[in-house]
Order: structure tokens, then C-alpha cells, then sequence
């Protein structure tokens, strides 16, 4: 069952991912794109959703780690970080904050 939640998070992250890349960043909450400016959309976008993306790229090699080569959990760990780190730079630059 695990396996299945972790295929369908890495799904639904991508998806989301793909989304914001291509400049809709109406799936991010509203109070954390408050304060983006309209021309800074796109490049908002971008950072939110590489780290998205990123975040959901991680779930599908822990489920192949899991079912094929073992655990590769500090690759995971790190795709994670990597992924909240450029979510936060992106908050940090264009909304002007975290919140």
C-alpha cells in the first residue's frame, strides 16, 4: 500500500510541478503568491515548480529503490532539500517572504 501513496504523491507533485513551470501558479496558496508581481509570475513559477517537481521526482526513486534496489534514502533525502531549498528561494525572491 505504501508503495501506491508514494507513486501517487510523486504523480500529483510532478503534475503540480509541471504546472507551475509553465506559469500557472494557481495551485500555490494564495497568501504565498500575495505579494509576486504580475511580470515575476512566470520566473516564480519556475523556481516553485523545479522544486516541486523535484520533491515528486524523489517519490518515484524511493519507490523504485524500494521495489528493485534497496533503499537510497540520502539520494531521496537530498532531492528533497534540494527541492524545499528552491521553493524557498523563490518565496524568498519574488513574494518577498515566506508568507
Amino acid at each position: 500500500m505504501e508503495n501506491i501513496v508514494l507513486i501517487v504523491l510523486g504523480v500529483a507533485l510532478c503534475i503540480l510541478g509541471v504546472l507551475n513551470i509553465k506559469g500557472d501558479i494557481r495551485s500555490i496558496h494564495r497568501y504565498n503568491r500575495s505579494k509576486v508581481k504580475e511580470e515575476d509570475k512566470k520566473k516564480y513559477g519556475m523556481f516553485v515548480g523545479v522544486g516541486t517537481s523535484l520533491c515528486g521526482l524523489a517519490m518515484f526513486i524511493e519507490y523504485i529503490s524500494i521495489i528493485y534496489l534497496g533503499h537510497l534514502d540520502l539520494l531521496v533525502i537530498a532531492i528533497v532539500i534540494l527541492g524545499i531549498i528552491l521553493i524557498i528561494i523563490g518565496q524568498l525572491k519574488y513574494n518577498k517572504g515566506l508568507f
